[in-house]
């Protein structure tokens, strides 16, 4: 199992790499992290972690920032010297807060609670996966990864995939953020083509998503599309014609 530490005091962070060490030490402590820039950069460059030990009131902000930048899937276990962020603690991937100084058997309960919860899912996990395409040959669902959780989004419930950082992220239609391990062109043979159109490198779109089509300089077109996205979305003139023929099939 790969953990990574985001603890901004080096002796809480040292104490606590110890303890984990000491509960389990098959556990690989990928990285310690020490605020909620380095910790964004470091999830958008590598793998999500089985596990994150976090601490709340880091140097630059609450690590809370890190959920609100990118979207995390990993389980949480929170460690802080303050209880009065419990409740917001669990609406971000929570599975348990220690509250520092963070006792040995308190730890090794809450890695005892992650593998429980771990072994509860598991046991749905492989009928989900062994989920087929549709009789069309599309397919009608995605199995995603949220905490300790897996759930299943139905293709009509997407509004686009995007490809980021060497991520690529698929955004339902309530604005919830999902990351999967799958290219964007392989996600695109699985997809009918009749609902979702490569627009450009970046962004696969379903058609319900998009809300308004825009002239733009150099013959292109301007995307709008909901949920919204803070960037431009543009069709290149050399891709035009298939989209209008896309749009209007």
């Amino acid at each position: 199992m790969k953990v990574i530490i985001i603890e901004d005091e080096k002796p809480a962070a040292e104490k606590l790499l110890k303890a984990i060490q000491k509960a389990n030490p098959s556990i690989e402590v990928s990285a310690v992290l020490t605020n909620v820039k380095d910790s964004v950069a470091w999830l958008l460059q590598n793998p999500m972690p089985d596990l994150l030990f976090m601490d709340i009131e880091l140097s630059d902000g609450l690590s809370f920032k890190i959920f609100e930048t990118i979207p995390v899937n990993s389980p949480v276990i929170f460690c802080t010297a303050f209880d009065e962020y419990w409740q917001e603690a669990f609406e971000h991937n929570s599975i348990d807060y220690l509250l520092k100084p963070v006792k040995q058997e308190k730890l090794e309960a809450a890695l005892n609670k992650y593998d429980k919860l771990k072994q509860h899912f598991a046991s749905g996990f492989q009928q989900l996966l062994q989920q087929q395409p549709t009789s069309n040959g599309y397919k009608k669902r995605f199995l995603v990864k949220r905490g300790v959780d897996y759930i299943s989004i139905k293709t009509e419930d997407i509004a686009y995939f995007y490809a980021a950082h060497k991520l690529v992220c698929m955004v339902n239609n309530n604005n919830q953020k999902f990351i999967l391990d799958q290219s964007l062109a392989d996600i695109e043979k699985q997809l009918d083509p009749a609902q979702f159109y490569r627009v450009n490198r970046k962004y696969l779109i379903q058609l319900n998503a998009i809300k308004k089509i825009k002239t733009w300089p150099k013959s292109k077109l301007l995307l709008e599309v909901e949920p919204v996205v803070k960037e431009d979305i543009i069709i290149s003139q050399e891709n035009v014609s298939a989209f209008k023929e896309w749009m209007g099939s």
